[in-house]
C-alpha cells in the first residue's frame, strides 16, 4: 500500500513539474507527502532545512553570485569579450568562438552557469546576429558556453559538492581547471567547423596592436581571475574568502576605475543577487531532506547494488555517468548533485576512482545537463533572452552537446586531466 501511495505522489509532483511549478515546491511536496506515508517524522524537515545551510563554506555561494552581477554592471565582462574577439576575430566564426572564450573567462570569476549564459548572451547575441550569424545558432552558442560556469573555478556547484562529500573545495576548484578549458576548446572547434561550413560571421584582420589594446583594457578582469585562482591555489585564502575579496575588488573597480557601476544601481544589483541566492539556498536545503527520505526508502542501497552488480571498473564508472546524465535531463544541477553525489561517490571510490577525479566527472556530466532536454536550464535562459522557441535552439545545440560528451568521456578515462595540477599543488 505504501508503495502505491508513493507512486501516486511521485506521479502527482511530476505533473506539477511539467506544468511549471517551481522545482523547490515540487521537491518539498514530495518530501512531505512521502514522509507522512512512511511515518518519517516531519520535525526532521524543519531541522534539516536549517542545519543543511548552517555551513561556513556555503557563504561563498551568494558572494560569487554577487561577483557575477558586479562584473557585468562594472563593464568588466564587456572588456573580456572585446579581448576575446580581438584574439579570435580573424578566424571564420571568430566572434562566436570569442563568445565561448568569454564564457570561460566570465565563469572564472562568477562560478554560475545561468549567469554566464545571461551576461555573455546579453552582450554577444545581438553582436553575432549583426555580424552575419544565424540567430538560432548564436543563441545556442551562448547557451552551450554557459555550461562551463560550474566547471571552471570558482564553481558554485563545486562548493555544494565539497560540502556534501566533505572534500576540500580548493582541491575541487583546481581539479576542474583543465577539464573546463577542454570544454571551451572543444566547443570552439565545433563552432569553427560549423561557421566555416555555413559561412557564418565576418572575418577581421589579425592585429596584434588591437589584441594588446583590448588586453590592457581587460586588465581588471584578468586581475579578478588571478585573485581567485592564485589565492585558492596558493592557499592564501579559502574559497569563501576568495569570494568575498573578489566581490569587493569588482565593486571597487566598477565604482572607481571603470566608473560604469553607479552607486544608485547597487541596491538593484544586490536585490538581483539576493533573489538568485533566495532561489538556490532553499533548493539546497530541501534537496538534503529529499536525500534523507530516499535513504529511508532504500534508494541508496538499491542503486549501489544495481551498479556494482555490473562488475568491472569501466562498466561501473559508465553506469554512474549514465545515471548522472539521465538525472541531469530532468533535474537542476543542485538537487541532482545533492541527491546523487552521496550515493554514487562511494560506489566510484569502491572501484578505485579518486574522489576529486569522480567529482569532476560527476560535475562535467551535471554541466552537460544544462543543455539537454527536457530541462536544459541554459536553453530556457537563452530562449527567454532571444524569444527563440526552446525546441529550435535544441537543434542547433546538438553539435555542442556531442563535443561536450566526447570531452566528458576523455576526462573520465584520463584521470590526469583532473589530478595533474593537484600533484604539483
Amino acid at each position: 500500500m505504501d508503495g502505491l501511495l508513493i507512486t501516486l505522489i511521485s506521479l502527482g509532483v511530476t505533473l506539477l513539474f511539467v506544468i511549471g511549478i517551481p522545482i523547490f515546491l515540487v521537491i518539498g511536496i514530495w518530501v512531505v507527502g512521502v514522509s507522512i506515508v512512511i511515518d518519517f517524522t516531519l520535525a526532521n524537515v524543519g531541522v534539516t532545512l536549517y542545519e543543511g545551510l548552517n555551513f561556513y563554506g556555503l557563504l561563498a555561494l551568494p558572494l560569487f553570485i554577487l561577483t557575477g552581477d558586479l562584473i557585468a554592471g562594472a563593464g568588466i565582462a564587456k572588456r573580456l569579450v572585446d579581448f576575446a574577439y580581438a584574439c579570435l576575430g580573424w578566424l571564420r566564426g571568430g566572434l562566436a568562438m570569442a563568445s565561448l572564450g568569454a564564457c570561460g573567462m566570465f565563469a572564472a570569476i562568477s562560478g554560475s552557469n545561468s549567469a554566464t549564459t545571461a551576461t555573455i548572451g546579453g552582450i554577444m547575441h545581438p553582436e553575432m546576429v549583426e555580424n552575419g550569424y544565424d540567430t538560432k545558432f548564436a543563441a545556442a552558442t551562448v547557451a552551450a558556453g554557459g555550461t562551463v560556469g560550474i566547471i571552471i573555478p570558482p564553481s558554485i556547484i563545486f562548493i555544494v559538492y565539497g560540502f556534501m562529500l566533505n572534500l576540500p573545495i580548493g582541491d575541487l576548484f583546481i581539479g576542474g581547471m583543465i577539464p573546463g578549458l577542454l570544454m571551451v576548446l572543444a566547443m570552439q572547434l565545433t563552432c569553427f567547423y560549423l561557421s566555416r561550413k555555413n559561412k557564418w560571421g565576418k572575418v577581421i584582420k589579425f592585429e596584434p596592436v588591437r589584441i594588446g589594446v583590448t588586453a590592457v583594457k581587460a586588465w581588471l578582469g584578468f586581475m579578478a581571475i588571478g585573485i581567485v585562482i592564485w589565492g585558492i591555489y596558493s592557499g592564501a585564502f579559502s574559497p569563501t574568502e576568495a569570494a568575498g575579496i573578489t566581490a569587493g575588488f569588482c565593486l571597487l573597480a566598477g565604482v572607481f576605475v571603470t566608473r560604469e557601476l553607479k552607486l544608485k544601481a547597487l541596491p538593484s544589483i544586490l536585490m538581483r543577487s539576493g533573489q538568485i541566492t533566495g532561489m538556490l539556498a532553499p533548493l539546497i536545503a530541501i534537496s538534503i531532506v529529499m536525500q534523507q527520505v530516499l535513504s529511508q526508502l532504500g534508494a541508496k542501497d538499491f542503486i549501489t547494488e544495481l551498479v556494482t552488480s555490473l562488475g568491472g571498473f569501466y562498466p561501473v564508472l559508465f553506469a554512474c555517468m549514465a545515471i548522472v546524465l539521465i538525472a541531469g535531463t530532468i533535474l537542476e544541477s543542485l538537487p541532482n548533485t545533492i541527491i546523487l553525489a552521496p550515493i554514487l561517490a562511494p560506489i566510484a571510490a569502491s572501484i578505485g576512482v579518486d574522489p576529486i577525479h569522480f567529482a569532476v566527472i560527476f560535475l562535467v556530466g551535471d554541466a552537460i545537463g544544462f543543455i539537454t532536454p527536457p530541462y536544459g536550464l541554459n536553453l530556457y535562459v537563452a530562449s527567454s533572452m532571444t524569444n527563440i522557441p526552446y525546441l529550435k535552439l535544441l537543434y542547433y545545440t546538438m553539435p555542442y552537446l556531442i563535443s561536450l560528451m566526447i570531452v566528458w568521456i576523455v576526462v573520465a578515462v584520463w584521470p590526469a586531466l583532473s589530478l595533474v595540477l593537484l600533484k604539483s599543488y
